[in-house]
């Protein structure tokens, strides 16, 4: 019985270790195989470096503001009795919008104009009457300060009259109404907004570093999301007197033309400055740059020949930038590169330095400096 265990085992063992053989064998012969493997090249698409001479422009970004707005209000209190405008209308300046309830002050208006009228007899007899030595001082005094009194209550009721006559203080575009007819209109309180936006202002900021080179009547160009693929131009027409203690930035004011009123207050839009001169620079495509924390590189293609096989082909070398200014689908490369070398232009997040690589450019993108996608 011992001896058939002792068998049974010795067997175990040997079917064990011819089993542990032959996996070693082929985990062996896999990792030669791992060792001798070559990645087959990658194919990219590719750009070559070149100059171009690119217009000398400061980019920023900034809000729109009426030349003039305000929002129409109430003086004096007092019931709204006509309302002579309509939301969304063009008016001129003095134009009536509204109209509040004068009963109450035309009613008193008369009997105002009799008093001053008394008071004209009165002063007129007195002053007669001084003349003739038949007078004292006093009493003309007296008649002439009643009359002074009689005619500033008259004033006083025509002002309240026309306080009460909303006109519009200047030319412009108004807003949606936010009062009614019949409604108590207390002091202070917003009627319509109106605003002239033709032309139309734009604010906006750039770094102090600009300023050597800023001043009125340099042309803008001017962008909005609310109306794609169309440009507005206009001028600079004031820098403010100081930079701001926090941003550094220096703030300045564009007039655009705005004569079809597409531009409205309040709206969000980029801002090209235009300088004079050209710049020349090492354009190379945005989409070449594999941007990371540690710094913005590129991959430069270059001849490489294998040392094994003895044959050359193409092989990436990785090559840090530093990068400026952008411009549609390029980006300036300010250090790092040189004109004529050929750098990837897509699909760099899967790349490394040393890969073997193969051109092919049929499907590279076409890139401009002034895109206009398609919006699908």
């Amino acid at each position: 019985m011992k001896k058939r265990i002792v068998l049974a085992i010795v067997g175990l063992l040997i079917v064990v270790g011819l089993l542990a053989g032959i996996k070693f064998l082929q985990i062996g012969k896999m990792i030669d195989q791992g060792k001798k493997f070559v990645p087959p090249p990658e194919t990219v698409t590719t750009y070559q470096v070149k100059t171009q001479q690119w217009d000398a422009q400061l980019n920023a970004v900034g809000s729109l503001a009426a030349v003039q707005g305000v929002t129409v209000s109430a003086e004096v209190p007092g019931k709204i009795v006509a309302i002579a405008f309509q939301s969304g209308a063009t008016v001129k300046a003095g134009d009536l919008l509204l109209r509040q309830d004068t009963s109450v002050e035309e009613a008193r208006l008369p009997g105002a104009e009799a008093s001053a009228v008394l008071a004209r007899a009165n002063l007129d007899r007195t002053r007669s009457l001084l003349a003739e030595d038949a007078g004292s001082q006093l009493d003309f005094d007296t008649a002439l300060a009643n009359h002074g009194l009689a005619v500033a209550e008259i004033e006083q009721l025509k002002a309240a009259i026309a306080k009460k006559s909303i006109r519009a203080p200047f030319a412009g575009k108004l807003g949606i109404r936010l009062v009614n007819l019949g409604q108590i209109l207390k002091e202070g309180e917003a009627i319509v907004s109106l605003q002239t936006i033709d032309p139309i202002f734009a604010d906006f900021a750039l770094p102090q570093q600009a300023l050597a080179r800023l001043e009125p009547g340099i042309p803008v160009r001017l962008t909005t999301d609310a109306w794609p693929g169309q440009a507005f131009t206009g001028k600079i027409t004031a820098l403010e007197a100081e930079v701001d203690a926090n941003t550094r930035n220096l703030s300045l004011q564009a007039t655009i033309a705005n004569p079809k009123q597409l531009l409205r207050p309040g709206m969000f839009a980029r801002i090209t400055v235009g300088l004079p001169g050209r710049n020349e620079v090492l354009a190379i495509p945005a989409t070449s740059v594999l941007y990371a924390p540690y710094g913005d590189s590129v991959f430069i293609v270059e001849d490489h020949k294998d040392d094994t096989s003895g044959q050359t082909g193409k092989a990436l070398r990785q090559q840090f930038v530093r990068l400026g200014e952008k411009r549609g689908d390029f980006v300036a490369a300010v250090t790092g590169l040189k004109g004529g070398e050929t750098v990837v232009s897509t699909g760099v997040f899967k790349l490394r330095n040393g890969q073997p690589v193969v051109v092919d450019n049929t499907l590279a993108p076409d890139f401009k400096k002034a895109p206009t996608p398609e919006n699908n």
